[in-house]
């Protein structure tokens, strides 16, 4: 839940940040609603992709040697740092190589792992986290640690909400991949090309942030991966 000004970490009482906390303040039933609804559709949904996610866990294993799950470090509201649950799509040892982000032709997922990505199967498992209140359905992407430590102060309002498993950035961006796969440096490109125009779309969703319009931009995002396909 939103909290009060007061209480929130000192970085982000800013005035940049505050502009957005007033809105939310105002918004603070819908708040309510959006935790209610998030717990009660990820139960549902748990329960309902349990078996199916078993055997993608099988196929994982099968594929390469390694977990079924990765576990990466990410950051949601007020800044609070926990480990994302997705089906690992990648070598074991892929964050001992290269960068955090992943190129269309990133040599490191696996054969199974582009199937996954492709459907963006690998994002179930984060259910877990939604009802865990780590996540939201819809809501910022959460970010590893050192990108957040690029962060403009402004760019810190969209810690004032859970981090989610998509928004309408990730239906621009859906392509992300492809397009930083053209850049001599990735995560030069992303820090100073893309996550500014990202932030500007997560900026504005919080203006205009309402359950509705949450439950239309998870419809949007299946019908973009299935027109993508």
């Amino acid at each position: 839940m939103l909290k009060k000004w007061e209480d929130l970490p000192a970085y982000m009482k800013c005035p940049q940040v505050r502009e957005y906390w007033e809105i939310l303040n105002k918004k603070r039933i819908k708040l309510i609603f959006k935790r209610i609804f998030d717990f009660l559709v990820s139960f549902i949904l748990v329960v309902i992709t349990a078996v199916p996610m078993a055997v993608i866990a099988l196929l994982i294993k099968r594929d390469s040697p390694g977990t079924a799950f990765y576990r990466q470090e990410r950051v949601t509201s007020y800044g609070k740092h926990f480990k994302i649950h997705k089906f690992r799509t990648m070598s074991s040892d892929a964050d001992t190589k290269d960068t955090a982000l992943t190129v269309s032709d990133d040599g490191r997922i696996t054969k199974i792992g582009r199937k996954l990505r492709k459907y963006r199967l690998d994002e179930l498992p984060q259910l877990f986290d939604i009802l865990e209140g780590n996540m939201s359905f819809v809501g910022t992407r959460p970010e590893v640690i050192k990108y957040v430590e690029q962060y403009k102060p402004e760019y810190y309002a969209t810690l004032l909400m859970p981090a989610g498993v998509t928004n309408e950035t990730s239906i621009i961006y859906k392509n992300e991949s492809e397009l930083l796969s053209s850049s001599e440096d990735v995560e030069k490109t992303y820090i100073e090309q893309v996550l500014p125009e990202k932030m500007k779309l997560n900026l504005e969703s919080i203006r205009k942030f309402g359950l509705l319009r949450d439950i239309g931009i998870m419809f949007n995002t299946v019908f973009s991966v299935l027109k993508r396909q």
